[in-house]
């Protein structure tokens, strides 16, 4: 599973290396209530196939019926009237400004997956009425933004997750995380669960837990989840977690287990920090099997981090 963007980027490669003309389209402003933000990417080829989506459904289709590829790039606007709304669940129409290019070749869009792969994050740059893009390395203070002449777009994960072990709730948890762009690592020294993961798009870290947070979520913009019920490393992870100031930390567990890892905790952190600790994890939806567990405890991660966006910027 990848995340919307990758999907875009790495399909048009596809068709352009086919042959295809393919047009870029990005969400650039958005007014009403569009339910996608500025920054959402499609990608339409000539023969009106698309990938991705802009407005959730309201004008994809439009999209894939009026295909009009062109040398510069240019920004046009869509209106989503009220009648569009209510067919695809809104509560009243909006209005989209979309920037749409023309690519001739895939060799850029490339480096950005390679980037991504790499677990570095890119920013592009267009300017209307240019043909051409630009790429450059991105900081930690770059975001989407549009002027109304130029565009910035930055790829690759903000967000990261650290999983404490490699089994099957981790493999369904880091997909979901994956498809919401979160940057997933997981920490496995136990060498019979090194072999068996083999879940793509993540980074299998083999140092004891303790380490693999000092090292690797030492940041805000990074969750850490202890998965193994083994409290030998669950524990050692939450112990250097809950000093960080990581915008989630959480544990697999009962509210049993919950109030005994407290107790094992409670000598060597404040109150404080315990009242960090989320567990059990995840929404309660009913869940039971470990891909409905593993979609809680993410739906839990993406509530937590739209909160925390609202107060400090991404």
């Amino acid at each position: 599973m990848i995340n919307a963007d990758l999907e875009v980027l790495t399909t048009s490669i596809g068709w352009l290396k086919a042959g295809y003309q393919v047009e870029l389209v990005t969400v650039a402003r958005t007014w009403g209530s569009s339910p996608k933000p500025p920054g959402s990417l499609a990608a339409i080829r000539n023969d009106g196939v698309l990938v991705g989506s802009v407005s959730g459904g309201c004008v994809e289709k439009q999209l894939s019926e009026s295909f009009r590829s062109q040398k510069h790039t240019r920004v046009h606007a869509h209106h989503i009237d009220d009648q569009q709304a209510r067919r695809f669940g809104l509560a009243c129409g909006g209005q989209l400004e979309l920037i749409y290019e023309s690519l001739t070749d895939g060799a850029q869009l490339q480096t950005i997956v390679d980037a991504i792969a790499g677990r570095q994050k890119m920013t592009r740059t267009i300017s209307i009425g240019s043909a051409e893009a630009v790429l450059s390395p991105a900081n930690s203070t770059d975001s989407f933004s549009f002027d109304g002449t130029t565009l910035t777009k930055v790829f690759g994960p903000h967000w990261q997750l650290l999983l404490i072990g490699a089994g099957q709730l981790s493999a369904f948890v880091a997909q979901f995380a994956i498809a919401t762009d979160f940057d997933v690592l997981v920490c496995e020294p136990r060498p019979e669960f090194q072999k068996a993961w083999n879940t793509d798009g993540t980074t299998l870290l083999t140092l004891e837990p303790h380490d693999a947070v000092i090292q690797h979520a030492n940041d805000f913009n990074t969750a850490v989840l202890a998965l193994t019920h083994d409290p030998n490393l669950d524990d050692a992870a939450l112990l250097e977690a809950l000093e960080i100031d990581n915008f989630y930390v959480g544990a697999l567990g009962s509210k049993r287990n919950y109030e005994n890892r407290c107790k094992r905790l409670s000598s060597m952190l404040s109150h404080q920090q315990l009242q960090k600790l989320h567990s059990p994890i995840g929404l309660s939806i009913g869940s039971r099997s470990s891909a409905e567990i593993a979609i809680s405890i993410v739906a839990q991660l993406v509530e937590k981090r739209a909160a925390v966006s609202q107060t400090r910027p991404a």
